[in-house]
């Protein structure tokens, strides 16, 4: 068996003072979420998955968010460039992360913005979220460094969520999800996309095989997917909820 590792990142003690773009402002209690963070490793650990822990970010409150700053594919890790200007120091120190576990690097420039959690791979096709935090230079530059790979590289317009993932993801047989009120481009997915009843159900993790890891705020999807026949882990992460995260966004998982 391949071994299986997740970059993830300690939550900063300034994590209250994260972003939020499409949700109103909520307090967020700081040590719940350490202990939520921790549940989710621990998930991640129990599902086969050695964690890796980067450099921490205590000035970045949003650097938990691991996922928005790197994109990985094949053998390439992109760091990006975020469309936040008050985020694109979140990628200090993961260069040398990456290389240590045998990527080679690209860095988005100038004038360029991409987040990670805009960026959906799945079977061939990578699908780029355009909206508040990556533009098109972002999309032109990914689709540049992922040429090489013979990849189908898919512009998708976002009005109603931060980021493509805050939409859609895909589960395991290739089914794209998402809570219809906040997918904006739904002929994008075609017949290959089904509805989910909640909005956190959107998000889910492939954790390998039919196993995935989804937020346990949306039992009614988890029901649904549990009926699919897959195998449901799931997680409080109600804290980073109130800064627009989800389950995606909390680790970035390498194949090595």
């Amino acid at each position: 068996m391949d071994r299986r590792l997740a970059l993830v990142r300690r939550p900063s003690p300034r994590l209250a003072d994260g972003l939020v773009t499409h949700i109103g402002r909520s307090a967020v209690d700081v040590d719940l979420a350490l202990e939520q963070w921790e549940g989710y490793v621990a998930a991640l650990n129990a599902a086969g998955w050695e964690t890796v822990e980067v450099p921490p970010a205590d000035d970045h409150p949003d650097g938990v968010f691991l996922e928005d700053p790197v994109f990985v594919y094949g053998d390439l890790a992109v760091l990006t460039r975020s469309g936040a200007p008050e985020r694109r120091g979140e990628t200090a120190g993961l260069r040398e992360v990456l290389e240590e576990h045998g990527y080679r690097v690209e860095e988005v420039t100038e004038p360029a913005t991409l987040d990670g959690g805009d960026v959906l791979k799945f079977d061939g096709t990578v699908w780029v979220g355009q909206g508040g935090r990556t533009n098109a230079e972002g999309l032109a530059q990914l689709t540049e460094l992922l040429r090489p790979f013979d990849v189908e590289v898919v512009g998708v317009p976002l009005a109603s969520v931060l980021h493509l993932k805050s939409a859609v993801t895909a589960l395991p047989d290739g089914t794209i999800i998402g809570y219809p009120p906040v997918v904006d481009a739904p002929l994008t997915w075609g017949e290959s996309f089904e509805a989910v009843p909640e909005e956190t159900g959107s998000h889910v993790v492939l954790l390998g095989g039919d196993t995935v890891l989804m937020a346990s705020s949306a039992p009614q999807t988890e029901e649904e997917l549990r009926g699919r026949g897959l195998d449901v882990v799931t997680v409080d992460i109600s804290e980073f909820e109130k800064l627009e995260g989800c389950v995606t966004c909390l680790s970035v998982r390498l194949r090595g």
